[in-house]
C-alpha cells in the first residue's frame, strides 16, 4: 500500500511514501503518521491511501515509519474531519494548530503547574446544599455509565457552580478519565488553575492549555495524553482539539461568553465544538452561566437538553438595582459621575466597603476631534479612530487593532487649529480614574483593561489587594465581569450602561444584558445589602431585566424576536468573510461572490437568504481590507451545499467561512 501526505511543518507539496506490510491493509485517510524526511523523521498528514500507483515512480519511494505519533484517541481523525469540513480548512491547518502550541518556545509568565508536591493529599470539601446536590446526584452516575447528556447548569452569580464541577473533575479522575474545563479567557482561566490546584486533592494533576502557558507544561501534558492517564486540562480554544484517549467529560464555564470564539481564522467557535465532541464521543457535557445564552434555553426546549437551577446564593443577597440617567440639565462634579453614585461611593468609602465601577472602553478618551472643522484623528493602517491614552511620561493616540502610536496632536492636522479646539470624546477607564482621584482623593483607586491585566504579575497583585481590602475602587472593562469572586463589594456601578446596546449585530441586546448581570452579580457576594447603579444616557427596553430573577423572561421575548426574523437560534447564519490589501479587489471579488451565490441558490431552489456585500465597521486592520457577506436559511444544510457549488478557493480575495 501507498499513502499521499502533507507534512504538518515546512515542504507544502503532496509527498508518496510507502506502508509497511506490517501495518495491514487499513485505511490511513486522515490520520497522522511519521515518515522520513532527508535525516529527519517528521509527522504527515495521511491525504489517501491507494493499494497500487498508477504509474510507475521515477524515484525510490522511501517506507513510512510510524503510525502513532498522536496519542491514542480513536475519534480524533473523525472529529477533526468534521471540524475541518465544517469551517472550510483543510484539515493539515487543524493538526498544525496543536502542533505547534506543542512545541512553542517559553513563555515568562506566572502561573501554576502541575506540580502540587506542596499541597495536603486530602483537601476539606464544602458540604454542597440542596441545591447543588441534586444536580450532583444527577451528574456522577454519568461517569460511570457515560453518555451524551448535555446539562445545562443556570447558576445565579456566587450559588457555587464551582463546587459542582470540583465534584465532577474528582469523580471523573478517580476513574481515570481526564476532563476538559473550557472558560471564555485566558486571565480567567489562570485564575481557575490557581484556584483548583489549591482546592482539588494533589493526586489529580492540572495542566493549563493556553497561549499563556510555558512550553514545558504543555509537553508535560503531551506525555500525560500519551501515556493515556487521567488529568484535568483547563483552557480556552486549544483543549477541545487535542487528542484524547480517555476523555470522560467537558465542562464549559461561562458557556454564553462570545470569548469562545476565535478571533483568527479559522474562527472555530470552542463551545460549539465542545458540544460536537461530546456528541461524537458520546460523554457527557455540563454548560455553566449565571446568563445562559438563547441557544442553550433553546435546546432545552427544543432538543431536550437537561436543565438545573440554582437560584439561591451560596452567600450574600442580591443587591438592589437602580437605574439613572446621565442628565446634562443637572449640576454635578462631573458629567460621568452622577449624583446619586457619587454618594454611594463616598458612603462606601465611609463604611470601608469596596466600589467596583464599570465602564467597557480603556483610554481616556474614544477619539480626538477638532471643534471647528470636525477632523477625527484615525489609524493609518485600521478603518477606526485613535484612542487616547495618557501615561505617566506622555499622552499618544494609540490604535487598538494594531497598536499603531503617536504623539498627542498639538494642531489639527486639517485645519491647523490650536490644541485649545481638539476636542476628547467618549470615556476610557483612564478617565474614569482621574475623575475619582479628583472626586475621592483619600480613596485607594486601581484600574484592571487590558492595559494592566496583559500584565500578569501586576494584575495578580492588583487582585491580591483588592481581595484584602487594601483598594477601596477598581475600575475595569469587561474583565471584572466574568468569575471573580469579591466578598466585601456592596456597591457595582455601570458608567455607560447603553454604550453596546445599539451595536449593529442581531444578539447586541442579549450580549449587551448578559454583561451588564454578570457586572452586577459581584455585589452582595457576602453581604445582606447592595447597590447596582447603572447610568444611562437613553433608556433600552433590556434596562428592565437586569434583576437576575428576570433574565429568563428576556430570553423568552427574544426568542420571539428572532423567530419572527429566523435569526439564530431559529435559523442559521453564516457570515463569509473576504480579506485582500487592495479594495478594488476585494470590492470586486466581494459582489462577484454576491452575484454568484445568489444566482445558485435559485437555481437550485435551495432557499438561502444572501445579505451583503458590506463593509464592516472596521473594514480595514493592518491594511487588510475585509468586507462580509451573510447567508441565512432554516439549517445549515442548503448553505453549505450552496458553498460548495461556489468555488470559493476561484478568487483572489481570501476567503472565510465562519458558522454562528
Amino acid at each position: 500500500m501507498f499513502v499521499y501526505v502533507k507534512l504538518l511543518q515546512g515542504y507544502t507539496k503532496t509527498l508518496t511514501y510507502k506502508i509497511p506490510l506490517s501495518w495491514g491493509d487499513t485505511d490511513l485517510t486522515g490520520s497522522v503518521i511519521t515518515v522520513p524526511l532527508k535525516n529527519k523523521i517528521v509527522p504527515a498528514l495521511v491525504v489517501k491511501t491507494y493499494h497500487q500507483l498508477s504509474q510507475k515512480s521515477a524515484f525510490e519511494i522511501k517506507e513510512a515509519v510510524g503510525k502513532d505519533h498522536l496519542p491514542p484517541d480513536h475519534q480524533y481523525a473523525k472529529f477533526i474531519q468534521k471540524v475541518s469540513q465544517f469551517y472550510f480548512v483543510h484539515p493539515k491547518k487543524l493538526y498544525q494548530r496543536t502542533q505547534s502550541f506543542i512545541y512553542t518556545k517559553e513563555q515568562a509568565v506566572p502561573r501554576i503547574t502541575a506540580n502540587h508536591k506542596t499541597k495536603p493529599a486530602h483537601v476539606e470539601s464544602i458540604t454542597p446544599t440542596t441545591e447543588q446536590q441534586q444536580v450532583i446526584n444527577y451528574l456522577l452516575p454519568l461517569v460511570d455509565k457515560p453518555k451524551y447528556a448535555p446539562t445545562l447548569l443556570h447558576g445565579v452569580t456566587g450559588s457555587g457552580k464551582t463546587e459542582i464541577y470540583k465534584k465532577i473533575i474528582q469523580s471523573c479522575v478517580k476513574n481515570n478519565k481526564t476532563v476538559l474545563l473550557l472558560l471564555p479567557e485566558v486571565s480567567l482561566s489562570l485564575q481557575f488553575e490557581n484556584l483548583l490546584a489549591k482546592q482539588l486533592p494533589a493526586s489529580i494533576p492540572i495542566f493549563g492549555f493556553h497561549s499563556a502557558s510555558k512550553a514545558s507544561v504543555k509537553k508535560k501534558l503531551w506525555q500525560s495524553l500519551l501515556t493515556e492517564k487521567a488529568c484535568l486540562i483547563v483552557g480556552v480554544h486549544l483543549p477541545v482539539m487535542l487528542p484524547i484517549p480517555n476523555l470522560g467529560y467537558i465542562i464549559v464555564d461561562e458557556e454564553h461568553e462570545l470569548g469562545f470564539q476565535e478571533k483568527k481564522h479559522p474562527k472555530i467557535n470552542s463551545k460549539e465544538m465542545a458540544i460536537w465532541r461530546a456528541k461524537l464521543y458520546d460523554i457527557p457535557i455540563l454548560l455553566g452561566s449565571a446568563t445562559p445564552s438563547i441557544n442553550s434555553i433553546y435546546n432545552v426546549k427544543k432538543h431536550n437538553w437537561r436543565l438545573f437551577e440554582l437560584k439561591k446564593r451560596f452567600a450574600g443577597n442580591f443587591p438592589n438595582v437602580k437605574i439613572v440617567t446621565l442628565d446634562g440639565t443637572r449640576r454635578r462634579s462631573s458629567f460621568w459621575i452622577t449624583r446619586e453614585l457619587e454618594r454611594a461611593i463616598a458612603d462606601r468609602i465611609e463604611k470601608k466597603e469596596q466600589t467596583l465601577l464599570f465602564i467597557n472602553r480603556r483610554g481616556y478618551s474614544f477619539f480626538v476631534q477638532c471643534k471647528q472643522c470636525g477632523f477625527t484623528f484615525l489609524c493609518p493602517h485600521c478603518s477606526v479612530s485613535l484612542t487616547l491614552h495618557k501615561g505617566p511620561v506622555d499622552t499618544t493616540l494609540c490604535c487598538h487593532y494594531c497598536d499603531h502610536k503617536e504623539k498627542r496632536p498639538t494642531v489639527c492636522r486639517e485645519c491647523k487649529a490650536p490644541e485649545k479646539e481638539l476636542l476628547q470624546r467618549g470615556i476610557g477607564t483612564q478617565q474614569v480614574v482621574s475623575i475619582l482621584e479628583k472626586l475621592f482623593p483619600e480613596a485607594r483607586i486601581a484600574r484592571a483593561d487590558l492595559d494592566t491585566t496583559r500584565k500578569k504579575r501586576l494584575w495578580q497583585e492588583t487582585v491580591e489587594k483588592f481581595e484584602n481590602q487594601e483598594i477601596d475602587i477598581l475600575v475595569g472593562t469587561q474583565t471584572i465581569t466574568k468569575g471573580y469572586h469579591f466578598p466585601h463589594v456592596t456597591l457595582v456601578g455601570i458608567i455607560w450602561a447603553d454604550l453596546n446596546v445599539h451595536f449593529p449585530v442581531f444578539n447586541a441586546s442579549e450580549t449587551a444584558l448578559q454583561q451588564l448581570v454578570q457586572v452586577a452579580g459581584r455585589a452582595g457576594r457576602q453581604s445582606a445589602e447592595s447597590l447596582v447603579i447603572a447610568q444611562v444616557i437613553h433608556t433600552h427596553p433590556i434596562f428592565e431585566f437586569l434583576q437576575e430573577k428576570d433574565y429568563i423572561k428576556f430570553c423568552d421575548e427574544e426568542m420571539g424576536f428572532r423567530e419572527e426574523t429566523l435569526y439564530p437560534p431559529f435559523g442559521r447564519l453564516v457570515q463569509i468573510e473576504l480579506k485582500h490589501t487592495n479594495a478594488k479587489t476585494i470590492d470586486d471579488d466581494a459582489r462577484r461572490l454576491s452575484t454568484l451565490l445568489t444566482q445558485l441558490t435559485e437555481t437550485k431552489s435551495l432557499g438561502v437568504s444572501v445579505l451583503g456585500p458590506a463593509k464592516p465597521l472596521v473594514y480595514r486592520i493592518q491594511k487588510t481590507e475585509m468586507r462580509h457577506i451573510f447567508l441565512k436559511a432554516p439549517s445549515f444544510t442548503p448553505i453549505y451545499k450552496l458553498l460548495h457549488e461556489a468555488n470559493l478557493e476561484s478568487f483572489d480575495s481570501q476567503v472565510f467561512v465562519i458558522p454562528t
